[in-house]
């Protein structure tokens, strides 16, 4: 990897590591609470004074606890659902790009398939239908993202499976299952690393996108999504109710397509030395 390569990891890790700790320790530090409502300090704007460094929103609720509060679950379902993405894409795509044959060109045309379906509208009706429980975001957005981690994992099993390792243990009589965990697996973690970083941000858009049209979490529960959307009802007299969780958003966004850039450069340069 290159010098610019490691310093744009680490620079954007430490600011995802700062993000995450701040969104965990700063509520417990104001005095405020992410649900209590004041009148009398509506849309109040940043002060250090008041004991509200980011102001506060339309019902008068301090909005860095809010914003911390919402960087906490916005984070929580990108990462959870990036790992049920993972979870379905690895061992759909192992078993597709292994076994091969009828059955390989079975299940990349489900793939194919599903591809072709409007999956955010999917979605969409599936929380609308199960009242917009909270775990079902997270299935939810899992289920969209998954394709693309199963065809990135198909196409190096492919290349794998014809390694002198995974003949040996072919005919050693290893069962398929068992070179799959033991033998291919292994080998794919570096670009599942990779693509995982880069499929994060993509949660964490598809979460946003729901909460802005009110099907991610509920009140009085928030996230950086929710945030964007009340703040812009409020854009012109409340700039920082919008510039605030969207600026943080942004950020969290970058340094994740960053780490992703950064952790590819490192592979790769460790594959061809």
């Amino acid at each position: 990897m290159s010098v610019l390569g490691y310093s744009t990891v680490r620079i954007s890790g430490g600011i995802l590591v700062a993000i995450a700790i701040i969104a965990l320790v700063g509520p417990w530090m104001s005095p405020h609470d992410y649900a209590s409502t004041d009148f009398d300090n509506l849309l109040l704007p940043p002060t250090l004074s008041g004991g509200h460094p980011f102001g506060s929103d339309s019902l008068g609720r301090d909005l860095f606890v809010r914003t911390m509060m919402g960087v906490r679950v916005t984070l929580l379902v990108a990462i959870v659902a990036s790992i049920v993405s993972l979870v379905i894409g690895v061992a759909y795509g192992a078993v597709a790009g292994f076994v091969g044959g009828r059955t390989d060109a079975a299940m990349m045309r489900m793939v194919d398939t599903l591809y072709a379906l409007p999956f955010i509208f999917f979605v969409i009706l599936l929380l609308v239908a199960f009242e917009r429980n909270f775990l079902l975001i997270f299935v939810a957005i899992g289920a969209v993202n998954w394709l693309d981690m199963a065809r990135i994992v198909r196409g190096q099993t492919l290349s794998l499976r014809e390694r002198e390792f995974v003949e040996a243990a072919r005919l050693t009589g290893v069962s398929t299952p068992r070179i799959i965990v033991r033998h291919i697996a292994p080998n794919l973690i570096g670009i599942v690393i990779v693509y995982l970083t880069l499929t994060i941000p993509q949660a964490i858009l598809v979460e946003s996108f729901l909460s802005y049209l009110g099907l991610g979490v509920q009140e009085p529960q928030t996230s950086l999504g929710a945030l964007v959307n009340d703040g812009v009802n409020h854009m012109e007299g409340a700039s920082w109710a919008l510039l605030i969780p969207a600026g943080l958003l942004a950020v969290i966004l970058m340094s994740f397509n960053f780490l992703g850039d950064g952790l590819r450069d490192f592979f790769d340069s460790r594959h061809t030395s």
